[in-house]
């Protein structure tokens, strides 16, 4: 049992290991690339591989031909709807959809291969064992797509929050006499956030020959919430028919403030209903045990 338990363990840090070192190793990639460009003189590939790793010889290229594999086995259009949510969760760690599968599908295995092999240790007994590892499958299966479902809802609200000052500054900007890309590239210089970093994607996206329409496009696809969308719907559209823009995004700019101001009103409204719960479960046992309690005391005395 314990060549077991700690060949078991081992297996589980050499995951770790090649999945973490194949993430963040990045400095061996830049010296690679470098070499490549500026080495004086000419080197053997036997010469090459000498100064090569045992990560970087065998393991990355069993990883990447392992990736390549298992991406031919599964359908393109899982993979799409993968990768769109994991583009507008922010590509947490810089996942790429084969790679959150992976990681997922390793989850739901070691885990509850993990609680098994501990239940064994602590002598638990077998329904405890099979509760235990029933729960690690379960949050093994979910917790990646809960992650990625938080992260995304995280994104939406901190854009939401961003947009009316970043409608704002950019509405000023046009005013100044700036043309639309220009005052989109004031927006990233004096703004920081999740809108700023999105406008920078569709600036380099511009330079590199993409038309407007596209550009702003994929940032609706990237990060895809109702007010967002029509003014990127309103931005295409003016362009489109020759309406000035700087008219549009002042509508644009009072509709988000009014749906901001709307939705804190909503709230405000809510918050009485929320702390109803609190107050009948935790307040109200607390005031009736100090108000009432003495006088049971003295009934339960008296009888």
């Amino acid at each position: 049992m314990f060549i077991v338990t700690m060949s078991f363990f081992l297996f589980i840090s050499l995951c770790f290991y090649i999945f973490f070192a194949y993430r963040y190793d990045k400095q061996y990639v830049i010296q690679r690339r470098i070499d490549t460009y500026f080495h004086s003189s000419r080197v053997s590939s036997d010469e090459m591989e000498e100064d090569f790793t045992f990560f970087q010889r065998v393991i990355e290229p069993g990883w990447k031909k392992f990736k390549r594999t298992y991406q031919r086995r599964i359908s393109r259009e899982r993979t799409s709807q993968l990768e769109r949510k994991l583009q507008q969760a922010g590509r947490p760690f810089s996942w790429s959809s084969v790679e959150f599968q992976l990681f997922q599908f390793g989850l739901l295995i070691g885990l509850p291969v993990l609680t098994v092999v501990l239940s064994i240790l602590v002598g638990q007994s077998v329904f405890v064992t099979f509760f235990i590892t029933f729960c690690a499958a379960i949050f093994g299966l979910f917790m990646p797509r809960y992650y990625i479902n938080m992260k995304i809802k995280n994104r939406v609200h901190q854009a939401l929050r961003e947009l009316p000052d970043t409608l704002d500054l950019l509405t000023i900007s046009l005013e100044a006499g700036l043309g639309f890309d220009a005052a989109l590239s004031k927006v990233v210089s004096r703004r920081h956030g999740i809108l700023s970093d999105e406008f920078r994607v569709c600036l380099d996206e511009l330079r590199l020959g993409r038309t407007r329409k596209e550009a702003l496009q994929g940032i609706s696809e990237r990060l895809s919430f109702d007010e967002l969308n029509a003014f990127i719907y309103n931005v295409v559209q003016a362009e489109k028919l020759g309406i000035g823009i700087v008219s549009v995004l002042k509508v644009q700019a009072e509709d988000v403030r009014n749906k901001r101001r709307q939705r804190a009103e909503e709230a405000a409204m809510q918050a009485p209903i929320k702390m109803l719960f609190p107050l009948v479960l935790f307040i109200f046992p607390t005031i009736f045990i100090v108000v009432l309690g003495p006088a049971i005391l003295q009934f339960m005395e008296a009888f």
